[in-house]
């Protein structure tokens, strides 16, 4: 049975592009090893948690992409109770610029496609799913809040959007700039700044024993 990702690899004008370009047989070959498998692992599990964005493409009534980045503190994408056919993740949607294409956009098409980047370890997810959205004014949404809002984080939730998993990839890592946060570079730059006051006060004493050396 082949696996889920492949609804967006096995097209005819997939298959043709790869014909062209000389990499159909290499790539039947990798496909053909691939299993059935909606349910995110815990590899996958422990990326989400570490990621504070992700990039969510959507499609409306124009037949146009449109693609979102969503961002918020480390974890705010959770894993949420699924079942045994295919994992199920959310997070609480903020009230941003009112304009609600991707929310339009789900009321047409609940198919996404979410990319997760750790630019750090040049790693990057991509996952398909279908999405669905629950305004925080049912009793539902209310409850779904609770699991998926971050104590503390100042913003106002208006709905949740939870994807059940369709399929997922790993995908290569080539062409990924590694990048660092503030807050992966802190302690860093912090031992940096500790060695730098040192070396400053350092010349400063070796600065005064000159100046009474030649007073001397």
């Amino acid at each position: 049975m082949p696996h889920r990702y492949l609804t967006a690899l096995e097209t005819p004008s997939v298959e043709a592009a790869q014909r062209e370009y000389g990499s159909h047989t290499a790539m039947q070959r990798l496909l053909a090893g691939w299993d059935t498998d909606a349910v995110l692992g815990a590899e996958e599990a422990a990326f989400l948690d570490e990621r504070d964005s992700f990039y969510l493409a959507t499609v409306g009534e124009s037949g146009w992409p449109y693609v979102q980045h969503r961002g918020g503190p480390p974890g705010f994408l959770k894993l949420l109770d699924g079942d045994a056919e295919a994992s199920v993740i959310g997070w609480a949607d903020y009230r941003g610029n009112r304009q609600y294409v991707s929310v339009g956009n789900l009321g047409a098409s609940a198919r996404v496609s979410l990319i997760l980047v750790d630019y750090r370890h040049q790693q990057r997810l991509k996952i398909l799913g279908e999405a669905r959205t629950v305004d925080v004014r049912q009793p539902e949404g209310a409850a779904l809040a609770e699991q998926v809002s971050t104590p503390g984080y100042q913003a106002h939730v208006e709905r949740v959007i939870t994807v059940r998993v369709h399929g997922y990839d790993w995908n290569c890592p080539q062409h990924i700039t590694p990048r660092w946060t503030r807050a992966e570079l802190a302690p860093v730059l912090e031992k940096m700044q500790g060695e730098l006051a040192d070396l400053r006060d350092r010349n400063r004493r070796l600065e005064q024993e000159l100046a009474a050396l030649r007073d001397a």
